[in-house]
Formats: C-alpha cells, sequence, structure tokens
C-alpha cells in the first residue's frame, strides 16, 4: 500500500477527499492529514507519504513554496496539487517542483481516479528502478567483496565507496557451527542485531564457508565484545554457544583483506588442534615454524610406539602423559594435513595394540579390531579427543597385564626385563623408564638378586633359550636372535658359562 497525505485548510474538503474514492481499493492508504504548511512538512518529514494531496493556497505556507522546501530536504513522494483556481502560473510553479497533476476543485471523481492511478504507476516504476538498481549494486558489492577476498587485482576503476566498502579499518571473521551435522545460529544475524542496523559489516559464503567482513572500528569493537563473551564462558545452548569463530588480523586497507581472510582460512583448518570447549581461534594462535618438524613417517611412528610401550610396560602413567604431550605439540607444528596426522595416529596405536598382544599373548584385552580403531580415529573432530582415547587404551593395558604379585617398583622393573629380554636392553634406557638413573639402579641390582644388571638379563635370556632349543626346531643361530643376541658366538659364549655345555650339546641332552 502507498501512503497518502491530506492536506487542506478545510476539514470538509479533507473529509470529502477521503470519502470519493476508494483508496484502498486502488492501493493507497491515507496516513495523515495536516490543515497548514507548516504541520504538512511536519508529517512529510514523519510519514514520508509516496503521495501528497496538496491545497495550494493554505495558512502559513503557500504549497509551491512547501513543495519547494520539501524538495530541498530530498522528499522525493509525488504532489496532486487541489486548487479553486485554473491559474495557469500556479500550476506551472507546481509542476516545476515536480507535481504530478495539477486538479481544480470542485474535485471530479474519474479525474482523481484518473491522476491517482497514474501516480501509483510512476511510483511503481520507480520502485522496480530502484529495486533494480539495488539489485545490481548488491550483486556488484558481492562480486567486488569476494574478489578482495580472494586476492585479485585491486582495481582502481571500481567506486568501492559507492558501494559502501570503505572504512578505515577492516577484519575478516570467518564461522561455522560448533558442533558438526548440528544447525548453529547465524553469526551475520547476530552481529546485525548487535550493531544496531549499522551497515557496519558484509557477509558472503565461500566454498561453503561463512566469510564475513567487519568495516570500521564499531564493527570491531561489537565484534570484541563477543570474543569477551567467548573468554567469560558460554552459556549452554546460547546463541554464540552454537558457532565457532576464526579471525584474521586488522587491516587497514581493501588490497589487505585478502591476508586477513587467509588467515582465517589457515585457523579453520586447524580447528582439529582446538581444546575442549574452545569457540574462537584467533591470527594469534597460529604456530610459529621450528627449527625442526615432525614428519609423519613410518620410522616417527615407530619411534613413538616403542617410547610408549616401554612406559606402559613400566606402568608410568607420569611419563605416558608426558609423551602423548609431547606428541599433541608436535603435531601442532606439523605442516601436513589433517588426514594425515589421523593416519600417523593411527599407526602409533596398532603398532602398540600388536607389541602388547605379541608380549602378553595370555593377557584377557579387549581391543577392537584394526579396522574399527581407523574408523574412530578418522571419525574424531579433535586431537585431544584422540589422545584421552590413547591415555584411556593405554590405562586399560597397564590394569591388564600389570604386575599383580609387584611390591615395589623394583618388582616392576624385573617384570619389565622378564617380558623385554630380546630387545637390546641397557641401565641407561631402562632406569628413566622407572624414574632412576642407571648408577643407583645398577646397586639396586646387586643388592637384591646378587647379580650385576647384565649378568640377570643373560640369565633370562638363556633360561627362554633353553626352552626354545628344546620346544623348537629353531636353528641356534634363530634362537639366540630371538632371545636378544645379535652375535652367535657371544650367544655360545654366555650359553657354555651359564649350562656348562653348548647349546648344540644342550638340544641333543634334553630333547626328547
Amino acid at each position: 500500500m502507498i501512503n497518502v497525505l491530506l492536506v487542506d485548510d478545510e476539514a470538509i474538503v479533507r473529509e470529502g477527499i477521503k470519502h470519493l474514492i476508494d483508496w484502498n481499493n486502488l492501493g493507497f492508504c491515507i496516513c495523515g492529514e495536516a490543515s497548514n504548511g507548516e504541520e504538512a512538512i511536519e508529517k512529510i518529514k514523519k510519514y514520508q507519504p509516496g503521495l501528497v494531496l496538496l491545497d495550494i493556497r493554505m495558512p502559513k505556507l503557500y504549497g509551491t513554496d512547501l513543495i519547494a522546501k520539501v524538495r530541498e530536504d530530498g522528499f522525493t513522494g509525488d504532489f496532486i496539487i487541489l486548487s479553486g483556481y485554473s491559474d495557469f502560473q500556479y500550476a506551472q510553479t507546481a509542476l516545476h517542483y515536480g507535481a504530478a497533476f495539477y486538479l481544480t476543485k470542485p474535485i471530479d471523481e474519474e479525474e482523481l481516479i484518473d491522476a491517482v492511478l497514474s501516480v501509483k504507476k510512476r511510483i511503481e516504476t520507480r520502485m522496480n528502478q530502484k529495486f533494480s538498481m539495488n539489485q545490481y549494486l548488491r550483486k556488484a558489492k558481492l562480486t567486488v567483496f569476494h574478489d578482495l577476498l580472494l586476492g585479485k587485482e585491486f582495481n582502481d576503476s571500481i567506486n568501492y565507496m559507492e558501494l559502501g566498502l570503505t572504512a578505515p579499518i577492516y577484519q575478516v571473521v570467518m564461522y561455522e557451527g560448533y558442533t558438526p551435522f548440528y544447525q548453529s545460529y547465524n553469526f551475520a544475524d547476530i552481529l546485525r542485531v548487535t550493531n544496531q542496523g549499522n551497515d557496519s559489516f558484509e557477509h558472503v559464503v565461500i566454498d561453503n564457508s561463512n566469510v564475513i567482513l567487519l568495516k570500521g572500528n564499531f564493527a570491531l569493537d561489537r565484534f570484541n565484545s563477543c570474543l569477551k563473551y567467548y573468554s567469560n564462558g558460554t552459556e549452554k545452548n546460547s546463541p554464540l554457544d552454537t558457532i565457532f569463530l576464526t579471525y584474521g588480523p586488522s587491516v587497514s586497507t581493501l588490497s589487505q583483506i585478502h591476508s586477513s581472510y587467509e588467515v582465517c582460512k589457515q585457523l579453520m583448518d586447524r580447528r582439529f588442534f582446538c581444546s575442549e570447549n574452545q569457540h574462537v581461534l584467533s591470527y594469534e594462535m597460529l604456530p610459529s615454524t621450528p627449527e625442526q618438524m615432525l614428519s609423519l613417517t613410518p620410522e616417527a611412528a615407530n619411534a613413538y610406539s616403542e617410547r610408549l610401550m616401554n612406559y606402559i610396560q613400566s606402568f608410568n602413567r607420569k611419563m605416558i602423559s608426558h609423551e602423548l604431550e609431547t606428541l599433541r605439540d608436535e603435531l601442532f607444528h606439523c605442516q601436513d594435513n589433517v588426514m594425515s596426522m589421523k593416519h600417523f595416529l593411527a599407526d602409533i596405536f596398532l603398532q602398540i595394540k600388536q607389541m602388547t598382544l605379541h608380549l602378553f599373548p595370555n593377557a584377557d584385552i579387549p581391543f577392537a579390531h584394526n579396522s574399527a580403531i581407523i574408523e574412530l580415529i578418522e571419525n574424531k573432530y579433535y586431537l585431544y579427543e584422540i589422545l584421552l582415547y590413547f591415555s584411556e587404551q593405554f590405562d586399560m593395558i597397564i590394569r591388564a597385564i600389570g604386575n599383580n604379585s609387584s611390591e615395589s617398583v623394583f618388582d616392576d622393573i624385573l617384570f619389565y626385563i622378564n617380558h623385554n629380554y630380546q630387545k637390546p636392553l641397557k641401565l641407561e634406557s631402562l632406569a628413566p623408564l622407572f624414574g632412576y638413573n642407571s648408577s643407583y639402579l645398577g646397586k639396586l641390582f646387586s643388592q637384591k638378586t646378587g647379580l650385576s644388571f647384565n649378568s640377570y638379563l643373560d640369565e633370562i635370556r638363556v633360561t627362554e633359550a633353553s626352552k626354545l632349543l628344546i620346544d623348537t626346531s629353531m636353528k641356534v643361530y634363530e634362537i639366540s636372535a630371538q632371545v636378544g643376541y645379535k652375535n652367535v658366538d657371544y650367544f655360545h659364549q654366555k650359553f657354555k658359562k651359564l649350562k656348562n655345555v653348548s647349546p648344540a650339546e644342550y638340544r641333543r641332552t634334553y630333547s626328547k
């Protein structure tokens, strides 16, 4: 409906015009009345009507002067002039200031209807043209904004001010739902409310990502208020609690917007490293490039699995936690993609699983199938979730393989040796697993067993070799390697020292 303001100093005339034609049926709504020029100006400012029916001669201000005044103030609505005089000069002046029609009193119904419908057509044409122009400008703005974000060449021929893109300071923000596959609030809608309708930001979707350009200090201040809300802790299920944000550094020129956007993208790709309930990643959180970076190689996975397995067997939960924290830090600075990191982590865990089943075949450990483990790790959204899973699984292994007869840390050391004698064990590597230095542990061995560490290890190895000589058909050099001796001649020497016969003689004597 188009608003109509009736302006005439005679109430009876205004009342007559109200009922002369069916305004609503013609698409108009009478929004108000005025009895003099000054009152009319106030109501034009208040209602911004599309059409004003205006008496040419009124107290305080003539109709032609009123038209001139409101046109100077930017009023773009139409006028139909009403006059008791068929005065060509008045009509000419009124038409000069943009009056659509000049009707003489008494008003003819058909003549008024024709004039009103003609004005309606003019208004609708202007509205359509304005809508088309706004649509064009909106599309042009989105295209230009899109190009600025992607770093396309800055075009000096574009009137960025006309498009509403100029500001003294800018900042790019990206956002998505905090919970995957769960409908979140639209952060752009939240900003519209907090920015009180100001045209202080732009919103576009690029590659299914929501991108916002904050324009000016007001918008940045409002955004910082949101950040304070997050720093104080979000209220469960509140609008901001459903959103995850990244933001780049503030920049001072349009050509720098691309750099702020690129930082946002990098941060969004690093969401994997967020802690629990973390909703925001800032440009200040991008890691520096370390001098030495973790390579996701099989060798690196082997090294981690070996160390973790050693700590598991030594029941050293503190060092397990420390090793997992080291792993987190190294992955944080790694340049590989997230899925590669997940496969690296799966490799570590599956090696630990394999070593556990090999070393403790009789332990009742409810491991999942390898395919289920890989799928679980791949589907975890955050690194902390995977490391928590590792910690829980390692604790399960410790409980399952735990030395029930253990009364001291030294019993745990013996338990570890009995299950790892085939490795190249040394006091220097064994002692730190249990919180000792090698010198003290060497003395402890002599006190507790009456043997040196190496002598105790030789006894364990030779005992196991004896079993293999009797129970298997393995060759002597194979048994030597199996129990931890790389040099078969050295194995012969140790075996004969402890058993008083060679391995071959021992097999002939005791084999069934």
